[in-house]
């Protein structure tokens, strides 16, 4: 239901349009209303975006812009949102990875960007300068490069440094759209109020943390509108209040006062009836009357239930909690106050304490923003969880004649907090900050809460906050116990994310080249026909079984991979037929093969067949160039059956029955029980190339990389990551089953073995890897072993 189509735009456009200024001219009138209606526009957009989400709209408008003034060329902005790297490149220079490589080749064959790669080359050391400073979108390109389009130069910097895409798109906006569109201030609820009417109320999307209503209790002080004067309204849903609002609306609209809606997702019958309401009061109500409502955000596409009606005439607003460290430990401390900090008898074991549980708060809360590496899994820390854990801290205190470490650890750890947590691993995390944050040392100031960031003293409350401003380092990821490669791998998959969200809103058919659609059916049969026909046959598993005697644990993992294999690809070839008939008219185009169609386009890897696959983080082309890789070593290794002389891990859709074999072959030749064994893991010092042969006992294992560290060869323990390489592979790993009592627990760190990036549900193993360091560091900085990246 639409009321008089979208009332909050129509103010909007009407505003901007009387904004422009005037001009006898008329070819400059009509600039400077394009100029005022887009500004509004935009400023409209972006106050109801989370911060996330600003750029991707930013950059949708700045493109779409160019495109229609014919500014910029469709091939290249179809190369910066795809990226379509050539895959299996190895690079000659070592300041690019391979991935780079392929996209400086995959550039270098359209003729705005012949001789790139040459060039590269040829000046290493300048190239390599340029990819190394600090802000590289800041910098000259080497070189005639650097008289290249903005866009050219975008395509450039996407290859050589994804990490820093997000800095040079919104530079990109700035240049091309001007600098006030990428101002970050946000409006000040005054001015968004001048927008609002009795048809067009203001819409709060909700964060955590934040409380949107204290700008329009403020706001309503200054105009007169309070609780004392009865003219102000605040109706807190879910809680039965459905009839309250009803009747608070009708009073409001008929006598001119303001009515808060709190929490409107709660009540999603009602929704219907609320929508009514408003549309009944948008016209012939008193010209004074507001209504304010709030919501949280719908957690996916399909949990949407606030009716269009009611989004579309609002003017909608976010409201984001504060972010980055700073913030965030004055946050935590303003929970508290100077009587909290003199209640308890044992003072300076009270603050010090309460002062490490701050700065634990902050950290797990914002450590979120590192993805997988961060947390496993995402949870809803609060401040209910800080709070509850001084009042018992407070408790403990008063009723022990000895700190209780242990049993505060326990209680914020694994109740507090650790009540949120649902993965193992992110356990272990929380448990590892409260042991480094919490423990005895902290009374004899020798605690360092990060480098450079000492647990402070015995001060009053002002005195913690003015400590904080004072010593507190800049941001960066060594106050979460992180390298700072972890900040590099965050913004390199927020580029991705961006620049795939970009071009799924792309338009399908676009309007401006002839003949567009037939380009993409083109473009798509194309993939399709070289899938067809570089995809190998299936395995003839009943010849492969004729051909063995005995079927030993490693021959049974071999039936089922290739047994999988099969599965794989007869739906690949069977869903692809079915769309070349489709495209070719033969059979009629259902919602499936459209998904498909529309996933090969887009270089996604389809659903059907992920249902079906390994868990990957690759485009379609990676992907395929992947699962051929992995075809050829089932080939080979079926060839003969016998071990390969090093196994690619990875190339496993289950690599725990691979580990499994090498227990149940040890148990059998050993004659142990299964359940007293465990792996043991040796890294050696060698390549793949370096095996000509499989061990006597166990398997060599290729193909892992470490992420948040990486493996010292010489000195066979981990060590710290060296900048910008973010996944360092890993020499060959011998394993072996041993029995569990001779395992090796001292100078260890149990490091998770992860199928992909994205950890969490694709975890394979835990390997025993040596270390010199407390195995601690290698928690908090997030080290796990990766078997694709």
């Amino acid at each position: 239901m639409y009321w008089k189509q979208n009332r909050a735009f129509s103010v909007v456009f009407q505003k901007a349009v009387l904004k422009a200024p005037e001009d006898e001219v008329l070819k400059q009138r009509i600039v400077n209303l394009i100029d005022s209606i887009t500004f509004s526009s935009f400023q409209y957009t972006t106050r109801g975006l989370f911060e996330c989400d600003k750029l991707t709209y930013m950059a949708q408008l700045a493109f779409q812009v160019m495109l229609m003034k014919k500014e910029i060329k469709p091939s290249e902005l179809d190369f910066l949102l795809r990226y379509p790297a050539q895959p299996g490149l190895t690079t000659p220079v070592d300041f690019l990875s391979n991935q780079s490589w392929g996209g400086i080749k995959a550039l270098s064959a359209m003729e705005e960007f012949n001789n790139l790669d040459r060039d590269i080359e040829g000046s290493a050391k300048r190239w390599k300068k340029f990819v190394e400073s600090e802000c590289p979108e800041k910098e000259k390109f080497p070189q005639e490069w650097k008289n290249k389009t903005a866009l050219q130069r975008l395509c450039m910097m996407r290859a050589i440094r994804p990490d820093r895409m997000t800095y040079a798109v919104r530079d990109f906006v700035e240049e091309k759209l001007g600098s006030k569109y990428v101002v970050g201030r946000s409006l000040d609820f005054a001015t968004s109020f001048e927008e609002s009417g009795a048809a067009t109320p203001m819409f709060f999307i909700l964060s955590p943390g934040v409380d949107p209503l204290k700008d329009v209790e403020k706001h309503g002080r200054k105009l007169g509108y309070t609780f004392d004067n009865r003219n102000f309204h605040n109706v807190s849903l879910g809680q039965g209040q459905e009839i309250v609002a009803e009747q608070a609306l009708d009073l409001a609209a008929k006598e001119g006062h303001w009515v808060i809606l709190q929490n409107i997702h709660l009540v999603s019958k009602w929704l219907s009836t609320l929508e009514k309401k408003l549309e009944q009061h948008s016209e012939g109500s008193n010209p004074n009357f507001r209504v304010f409502i709030s919501a949280e955000p719908a957690a996916s596409a399909d949990g949407h239930i606030i009716p269009q009606g009611i989004l579309e005439n609002s003017i909608k607003i976010t409201n984001e909690p504060p972010t980055g460290m700073h913030a965030n430990l004055h946050k935590a401390l303003d929970n508290f106050n100077q009587e909290t900090l003199e209640m308890c008898s044992r003072e300076n074991e009270f603050k010090s304490i309460l002062f490490a549980l701050c700065y634990f708060h902050a950290v797990v809360a914002e450590r979120r923003k590192f993805g997988p590496q961060g947390w496993n899994r995402s949870y809803p820390f609060n401040t209910g969880d800080l709070t509850i854990s001084v009042n018992v801290l407070y408790n403990y205190l008063e009723a022990n004649a000895k700190v209780p470490y242990d049993d505060l650890r326990y209680l914020f750890g694994d109740i507090m907090y650790g009540g949120h947590i649902t993965d193992d691993w992110d356990r272990r995390l929380c448990r590892t900050y409260l042991e480094e944050f919490i423990k005895p040392e902290m009374l004899e100031g020798e605690l360092l809460l990060a480098p450079g960031f000492p647990l402070p003293g015995n001060m009053d409350y002002n005195g913690y906050h003015q400590y904080i401003d004072d010593t507190l380092p800049p941001e960066s990821p060594y106050l979460y116990g992180l390298h700072p490669n972890a900040e590099i791998g965050f913004l390199t998959q927020t580029s991705e994310k961006l620049f795939r969200t970009v071009l799924e809103m792309q338009p399908r058919d676009s309007s401006g080249g002839e003949g567009a659609g037939s380009t993409r059916e083109e473009k798509v049969k194309a993939i399709l026909d070289e899938i067809m026909e570089k995809l190998p046959e299936e395995f003839n598993l009943v010849e492969l079984m004729a051909k063995v005697e005995e079927r030993t644990p490693y021959i049974v993992v071999a039936f089922q991979e290739c047994e999988r294999m099969n599965i794989l690809t007869r739906e690949i070839k069977r869903s692809l037929k079915e769309l070349n008939l489709g495209l070719k008219g033969e059979l009629t185009m259902t919602s499936d093969m459209e998904n498909l169609q529309n996933a090969i386009f887009l270089d996604q890897v389809p659903e059907s067949w992920t249902k079906r696959a390994y868990p990957s983080m690759s485009g379609l082309a990676g992907w395929f160039v992947d699962l051929l890789f992995r075809i050829k070593e089932l080939e080979t290794w079926t060839g003969d059956f016998a071990l390969p002389a090093s196994v690619w891990l990875a190339g496993f859709f289950n690599p725990q029955s691979f580990l499994t074999a090498i227990m149940q072959s040890m148990a059998r030749k050993n004659e142990w029980p299964l359940d007293k064994m465990c792996l043991q893991c040796d890294v050696t010092k060698k390549n793949r190339e370096d095996f000509s042969s499989p061990p006597r006992e166990g398997a060599y294992v290729h193909g892992l990389f470490m992420e948040g560290a990486r493996w010292d060869t010489q000195t066979g323990i981990i060590a710290d990551a060296r900048l910008k390489e973010l996944t360092p592979a890993m020499p060959v790993i011998f394993i072996k089953a041993i029995p569990v009592d001779k395992q090796e627990t001292r100078s260890v760190y149990p490091c998770p073995v992860y199928k992909t990036c994205q950890r969490g549900p694709t975890y394979v193993w835990t390997f025993n890897l040596k270390t010199k360091d407390n195995p601690s560091k290698w928690v908090l900085a997030g080290v796990a072993l990766l078997l694709q990246v």
